[in-house]
């Protein structure tokens, strides 16, 4: 309970708050029931918060996984139903919970014995979603009612289990149900709540973006999603970048989008023409030696060779104006120490050759028709009209700066949730454990002011108006998706150039920044989470970026359980590299869970078949007693309202505001 304040000694401005307070509850009644309700809540169990990383456009899996909870839904039912229920009948009602409307289409069961299945699965989904949703108040349960069913689902998830007539009661309002017709959309309403409630807060650590070809639907998901916040990823903050009118990053997205064949998302889905890019491709680049640039995991065929040569000569016309464009960034900015990523004037164009590093390579191909040798970084007429026409549809896609708007509003570079430090990549740190130092504009940044400052500063990209201050905002995000010192990042330097022009592999190596050679470092993590005001002994960090290959016996959690890395492979891309397809880690009010998930054969297969994702849990910490709101950062909020209204009552009983009774 808050302390009493004395108000011979109060400040006028701290008067003013209690005023503007006793507008939302203007009498000591309203105040003490509020004080009362809050107190309440403090003493729930926790929210279960799921967080998920480098999801990269996989959508139907991140569906799957955020309808099944990550598994939670399938336990409930099986500790709810044990042996009462058949494996089958289990699996069926997870099926129906996940998918209502899909599963109810296909239904097979004749007319004269769909009452009694609707009487059964009304009561099975009555009683999971009772159990779901046991943690939260009435209060806080009845907003997420839809208004249709609202006091239907009041009355039938409140209802008493002491009640002799329950199930006649329930057969009552259930025959009214399906007399109304209405029992396929209630259904479909009381599964969502089950969902709903299963999760209460989701965390995405970074890279919803690239790879995969459904980015899209998972922003439109994220979007209409109770709670949730995101840490942006290196693949995010490029499309962000791009959205905000950055050329580079324009580049870069494009070339992504192409390397994976999904162009489809740009064009159809978002609404960007490529067809300028297209004719000019097509008109400039030969067929010959496009190897490199040929889209990932395509089998070139009779059918499609036409289109995948257009596609490889878009891909390498759009790295050659990327690698023009960064050059100008690296130019304006000395303090990123990036010169040697601008390579274009380290070839010899005549010998086919580059040195890097001092070192000289044989070039795969020849083929330069845009690049002046004596002013490489110069872009042509057409490759300017190309990336102008460009600009202007990533600035004028209303559906990708509506997505791109939510990573802003629900996002950021970095998140403190209840213990966790959420951080995508890494902090960038030196050999000797110090945070690393780096330079934006005059200033130099390291540690916890470094990150807020390239946080600033991406916001600054988008929302500027003034145009010296919205490039240098946009500069910084193209330098944290490829700077040395980049939190999302995390590598000294990208080698996209030597991979695609150099064979010699060993100049395709990216050093990892010092942080992932040294993440079983307790003294390390202790520093990092003390940077963020987090007590070591009770906080975790929690990275994504680096999937963790499981196969090869590598763990997610390090440094004694401080580090958890929960980029599982959610990415078909990666899934060869960690035996997996992706990790959940689950907090809930009994401790820390780790979910790993095997692959995701289809949305169509999981409803016809009802095969949901194999899910194997471990427990990585428990706690003997549950831990409550209290403890938490919402609980921290609460406890200031008690003290913010425990001022106000006392502020009432000593006469310094007076009651104002609504009138009714």
């Amino acid at each position: 309970m808050g302390t009493n304040i004395s108000y011979s000694k109060i400040k006028i401005r701290d008067l003013d708050y209690l005023r503007l307070l006793s507008e939302t509850y203007p009498t000591i009644s309203e105040a003490t029931t509020e004080i009362i309700n809050l107190q309440a809540i403090l003493d729930l169990p926790k929210g279960t918060e799921h967080f998920m990383s480098d999801v990269h456009g996989e959508f139907e899996s991140f569906r799957h996984v955020l309808k099944n909870a990550s598994g939670v839904i399938k336990n409930k039912i099986n500790m709810i139903y044990g042996h009462n229920l058949t494996e089958s009948e289990k699996k069926s009602l997870a099926t129906l919970i996940y998918y209502p409307k899909e599963k109810l289409d296909i239904l097979e069961i004749n007319k004269r014995e769909m009452n009694d299945w609707y009487k059964k699965t009304l009561f099975q989904l009555i009683e999971v979603c009772k159990e779901v949703s046991s943690k939260y108040t009435r209060s806080k349960v009845r907003k997420a009612f839809p208004r249709e069913f609202a006091y239907i689902l009041d009355e039938l998830l409140h209802e008493s289990e002491n009640r002799v007539n329950k199930y006649e009661y329930y057969n009552r309002i259930i025959d009214t149900i399906v007399e109304l017709d209405r029992a396929d959309n209630f259904i479909i309403a009381i599964s969502n709540l089950i969902q709903r409630f299963a999760v209460d807060k989701l965390h995405i650590i970074g890279d919803i973006y690239d790879r995969g070809p459904g980015a899209d639907y998972i922003m439109d998901t994220l979007s209409k999603y109770h709670s949730f916040d995101i840490q942006w990823g290196n693949h995010d903050i490029i499309w962000m970048g791009a959205a905000s009118g950055n050329t580079a990053l324009i580049a870069n997205v494009i070339r992504i989008t192409a390397r994976y064949n999904n162009l489809e998302l740009l064009e159809d889905r978002y609404g960007i023409s490529l067809l300028p890019l297209a004719t000019f491709a097509m008109d400039t680049y030969e067929c010959d030696n496009l190897s490199k640039f040929m889209p990932k995991d395509v089998e070139v065929t009779d059918k499609n060779r036409k289109r995948i040569e257009m596609i490889a000569k878009m891909h390498k016309a759009i790295f050659i104006i990327q690698m023009k464009l960064e050059a100008k960034i690296i130019y304006r900015h000395p303090e990123y120490r990036m010169d040697d990523r601008m390579i274009l004037d380290m070839i010899d164009y005549e010998k086919g050759t580059v040195k890097i590093e001092g070192a000289t390579y044989e070039l795969n191909s020849k083929d330069f028709p845009t690049i002046d040798k004596d002013n490489p970084f110069i872009l042509t007429e057409n490759e300017k009209l190309v990336i102008k026409k460009l600009k202007k549809s990533f600035e004028g896609s209303l559906r990708l700066n509506n997505h791109v708007r939510t990573l802003y509003s629900k996002g950021s570079i970095y998140n403190v949730s209840n213990s966790n430090l959420l951080l995508h990549g890494c902090m960038p740190m030196n050999e000797d454990g110090s945070f690393m130092k780096f330079k934006l504009g005059k200033k130099i940044y390291e540690g916890r002011k470094g990150l807020d400052e390239l946080d600033r500063l991406s916001r600054q990209a988008y929302f500027s108006i003034d145009p010296i201050l919205k490039e240098r905002g946009q500069d910084t995000m193209w330098y944290l998706w490829c700077g040395p010192a980049s939190p999302l990042f995390g590598k000294k330097k990208m080698t996209t150039f030597e991979r695609y022009f150099i064979e010699d592999k060993k100049t395709h190596y990216e050093e990892k920044n010092a942080y992932y050679s040294n993440r079983e470092n307790e003294e390390w993590i202790d520093n990092i989470l003390k940077e963020f005001d987090l007590d070591p002994k009770h906080s975790h960090l929690i990275n994504g970026h680096v999937p963790v290959k499981v196969y090869k016996g590598e763990s997610p959690i390090k440094a004694n359980g401080k580090l958890i890395v929960i980029d599982g492979g959610f990415a078909k891309a990666y899934q060869s590299q960690t035996g997996i397809a992706g990790y959940t880690l689950i907090y809930n009010s009994h401790g820390l869970n780790l979910v790993s998930h095997e692959p995701f054969v289809s949305t169509e297969v999981a409803i016809r078949d009802e095969k949901d994702i194999v899910s194997t849990v471990d427990i990585l910490e428990s706690v003997r007693d549950r831990e409550r709101v209290r403890e938490t950062d919402i609980g921290a909020e609460l406890e200031r309202q008690i003290d913010d209204l425990t001022q106000l009552l006392n502020a009432y009983r000593k006469g310094f505001i007076k009651e104002r009774p609504n009138k009714k």
